[in-house]
């Protein structure tokens, strides 16, 4: 299939501040929030419970309206929700009466798209992420790690700017999760959409991300923002762990650089 590639996707933040509940109840999520995410890139938020990572990502979403700060993607503020800004949320939200395909084309079927052209593009998308040969079950006939990868799916057909993930692994179990992290980061190496991922998970954001951002507290805000500089390397170990003995593929130094095949005569 051909995938996305584009430039869309950029987020810019200015002093965002978010006030949540009415009267003597609100109080503010966020404050200040000052940043920019280029596109294509792969953004993990990470902060304490309650810090406001999750209320950023349903502003992002167009969910949530900021009490002060402007919030624009692609230089157009946000100010409702859109298929180019697709949410995944850490349970998946399929409709049990409805098969696998129709789920993920769902989305498709709301814009008036013919029902032959939505079903060739949600085997499409369902073949991306690794459920060639589902399309016809039942959502409660899949495990948990299958739904959410048709959730994914529901989300990427509509070929959004934003894939924004709330925890999206963070009911499944240990290895299952670990899969997941691992098709999530070779379905972005091939769309290249621009990610914002909230997650608890210290390695789970070092794994996936190109760059970490770091919330304190209520009312959140950024107070670090660390630029990840080893995505080469994360992918070249994904490469040599599909690899059938590693030995074709070139060695990397600790800097990430390639080296001489030196080793080629040893399997991993």
């Amino acid at each position: 299939m051909s995938v996305m590639q584009t430039p869309e996707g950029r987020i810019d933040i200015r002093q965002l501040s978010i006030v949540l509940g009415e009267d003597k109840q609100a109080f503010e999520a966020v404050q200040g929030l000052d940043c920019q995410i280029e596109p294509g890139q792969f953004v993990c938020i990470l902060g304490p419970s309650g810090c406001g990572k999750s209320t950023l990502l349903g502003a992002l979403a167009g969910h949530l309206q900021p009490r002060t700060g402007t919030l624009k993607v692609d230089g157009a503020p946000v100010s409702g929700p859109s298929p180019q800004r697709g949410m995944v949320f850490q349970h998946h939200m399929l409709f049990p009466w409805r098969t696998v395909r129709d789920n993920v084309a769902f989305g498709l079927k709301m814009r008036g798209i013919g029902k032959a052209e939505r079903h060739q593009a949600a085997d499409e998308i369902l073949a991306l992420v690794g459920l060639e040969g589902f399309a016809e079950r039942w959502p409660d006939q899949l495990s948990g790690g299958m739904q959410q990868r048709v959730e994914i799916a529901r989300v990427l057909i509509n070929r959004p700017r934003l894939l924004l993930m709330d925890e999206p692994f963070g009911a499944l179990d240990a290895l299952t999760r670990l899969y997941m992290q691992e098709l999530l980061l070779d379905i972005w190496t091939r769309i290249r959409t621009t990610v914002v991922f909230v997650t608890h998970d210290i390695d789970e954001a070092l794994f996936l991300a190109d760059r970490l951002l770091v919330m304190s507290s209520r009312p959140g805000r950024i107070i670090e923002d660390l630029r990840l500089d080893f995505p080469r390397l994360k992918r070249h170990c994904l490469e040599l762990l599909r690899h059938e003995d590693g030995r074709q593929l070139p060695r990397l130094n600790p800097l990430g650089l390639p080296l001489e095949n030196k080793l080629s005569r040893f399997a991993l």
